[in-house]
């Protein structure tokens, strides 16, 4: 399960069978604009009070203004390639460690990386 501010910082975690509803009430302020895909596991958001937009994969339609999933989709990407062309394969048992891994580099992907683990390492002493 992913969910991504738009600009912002990215949250990905495993999750065998994902109460998808509450992973949003917690992490995602009911003000917020949330955009999915067509899947009926988004369809209670609008119940739960959510303002929710959706893109329709299977018409084919992947943008419809500023409504697309683009964002998720390329931070998965991200960890797709990273996973093949790093390290060839993961197992399920350390899938999360890997997508803490990413998770960290999108969400300080601004910044001096080599700094940030230094004074990281640094703090821990």
């Amino acid at each position: 399960m992913g969910m991504v501010e738009r600009g912002g910082r990215v949250r990905a975690d495993v999750r065998p069978k994902s109460p998808l509803l509450s992973n949003i009430t917690t992490h995602i302020l009911p003000s917020a604009m949330v955009y999915s895909d067509e899947a009926a596991a988004y369809w209670k958001l609008g119940k739960a009070g959510y303002a929710h937009r959706r893109v329709h994969h299977s018409m084919r339609v992947y943008v419809s203004g500023d409504v697309h999933t683009n964002t998720i989709e390329g931070f998965w990407s991200l960890v797709k390639r990273g996973i093949s062309g790093a390290y060839h394969s993961v197992s399920t048992k350390y899938l999360q460690h890997y997508f803490d891994e990413y998770t960290f580099r999108y969400n300080h992907r601004d910044e001096d990386m080599f700094a940030l683990v230094v004074r990281k390492a640094a703090s821990r002493a």
